[in-house]
């Protein structure tokens, strides 16, 4: 007997919210993990001074000073320290806003999420009423908006009035179709903006003067978006240096022109071209997790960006994504020449499925376009259905690569699983490479067997051009990244001069 008896209606649209609340909490989850940290300390807090020591030493401190320390505490301790003294009674009043909604959340609460969400957003209304601004700092992250849209386009007046300088605004709701309020593009202030989960208002018919023209720093999560609206917002950022863009929910094509851009992290998107225009500041272009539908496939073109020091990950099948530098698209055996090559990019990643013969085969044309490439990050793809391998006798007859032969000091080889056409590529490496330093093999998760690994390599350290190398390392992957990455902390992160390692060395 089926003790849970026959599965109805109800049961079907209870199993639909369940699957539902799953992709939203997967979204926020991913969503927060790159979200940045709010300017506030989650420590600090307020505590009575201990009875032997009862001197009142921060009163004396300047108002500037005070009203810095203020700020950098949670809204609500931050708010009552108007009830410390007649000398606090208007500091926090005069310092710049800084409210994170989840610092209002009830520390214990039988209410329900919902319900809390609802006090937030409350709260938060009367917080914005109650400071007369400058707002420095305006993190939303745990409300339900959708209910209160009144509300947000009353809070965006009261933003745009004050000079808000950081913005991060989450949505979640589901489906994701609340479109968020034009007037957010009015914040000429913002040094600092991401959105999560919205959709995107239409900017078709919107004044054409500068929207943001101090942003510096720019994250679209989840956003239903066009490419022209793509265009509208980067158009309208003149000094914008950190582009970051994750699960984008519709096709677009990014076309790049700015003189100011210095980052660029597409993470688990799908773009249908990629094609960078005219960026003669920008410095890294990172792709990482691209999420490709059937039949479709992404064009990376590299048109003007004399200053590209780090690039990746590219995907070497051609079923997936297109190189083109200058007016070539790069194929296997393709021949290059002065249009074709980047010869800024001294850091390159790209992912290839060695057991997939059309796809191995691309490895020296697409070096070739890199020749000063002087660290190299190889990730070895999964398949499971080999095409062909590629023997050592190929890699012979595929002529010189310049950028092994004469630049690359690290080789860096990710998910190794020592299959023959790996070993047969780090063999032709050893054998060509004239000033390799150091040599990181970092074996796949699912290979558990360190030991059989290090006897297939133990040969390859024997060989003269190996054993000239300061260092040949076998170990697992440790990082959650597995090498590349997700963090838009790590990927804009200029003082690490090579945020794909994950081995303790930069």
């Amino acid at each position: 007997m089926d003790i849970l008896g026959p599965i109805g209606p109800i049961d079907t649209k209870m199993a639909m919210e369940i699957q539902r609340q799953g992709v939203l909490a997967r979204l926020l989850s991913c969503i927060h993990y790159i979200l940045p940290d709010p300017p506030v300390s989650a420590a600090a807090r307020l505590f009575a001074l201990p009875s032997h020591d009862a001197v009142d030493r921060l009163s004396h401190l300047p108002d500037a000073l005070l009203a810095d320390v203020v700020s950098r505490l949670p809204v609500k301790d931050a708010a009552r320290t108007a009830a410390l003294s007649r000398r606090w009674r208007g500091v926090w009043r005069s310092a710049p806003l800084v409210l994170v909604d989840a610092d209002l959340l009830p520390v214990e609460s039988t209410a329900g999420a919902r319900a809390d969400a609802r006090r937030v957003t409350s709260a938060v209304s009367r917080v914005l009423a109650a400071h007369p601004g400058p707002f420095r700092c305006f993190h939303l992250t745990s409300s339900y908006l959708e209910e209160f849209h009144g509300p947000l386009t009353r809070w965006f007046d009261l933003l745009v009035a004050n000079g808000i300088q950081e913005l991060v605004l989450v949505s979640r709701r589901w489906p994701l179709n609340i479109v968020l309020p034009a007037t957010f593009l009015d914040m000429a202030t913002l040094t600092r903006l991401y959105l999560g989960l919205w959709k995107f208002p239409d900017t078709a018919g919107l004044p054409r003067a500068a929207s943001f023209p101090n942003l510096l720093e720019l994250g679209l999560c989840g956003i239903f978006m066009e490419s022209k609206d793509l265009d509208y917002i980067l158009d309208r950022s003149p000094v914008l240096e950190t582009l970051y863009i994750e699960a984008n929910l519709f096709k677009l094509r990014l076309r790049l022109v700015s003189q100011s851009l210095r980052c660029i992290l597409l993470i688990g998107c799908f773009f249908e071209e990629i094609f960078v225009v005219n960026a003669p500041r920008l410095e890294r272009l990172i792709l990482s997790e691209a999420s490709t539908p059937d039949d479709s496939c992404t064009k990376v073109k590299i048109g003007h960006a004399p200053n590209l020091n780090l690039l990746g990950c590219l995907e070497l099948d051609p079923g997936t994504q297109v190189l083109e530098v200058g007016n070539t698209v790069i194929k296997g055996r393709t021949k290059v020449s002065p249009s074709t090559m980047v010869p800024s990019v001294r850091i390159f990643a790209l992912e290839v499925r060695f057991g997939v013969r059309n796809d191995a085969k691309m490895i020296p044309s697409v070096l070739r376009c890199f020749p000063d490439v002087e660290t190299l990050h190889i990730k070895s793809g999964d398949t499971d259905q080999s095409t062909g391998k590629l023997n050592l006798k190929f890699w012979h007859e595929s002529g010189t690569i310049e950028c092994i032969r004469s630049s690359i000091k690290l080789l860096v080889l990710h998910d190794f699983r020592g299959d023959r056409s790996e070993l047969a590529f780090l063999r032709y490496f050893f054998e060509s490479a004239l000033v390799l330093k150091e040599v990181v093999i970092l074996v796949a998760a699912s290979f558990t067997l360190m030991e059989e690994v290090d006897s297939k390599v133990a040969s390859l350290r024997t060989m003269k051009r190996a054993s000239k190398a300061s260092s040949v390392l076998v170990t697992s992957c440790s990082d959650p990244e597995g090498g590349f990455i997700r963090s838009i902390k790590r990927g804009s992160d200029f003082s690490l001069r090579d945020p794909f390692a994950n081995y303790g060395s930069q």
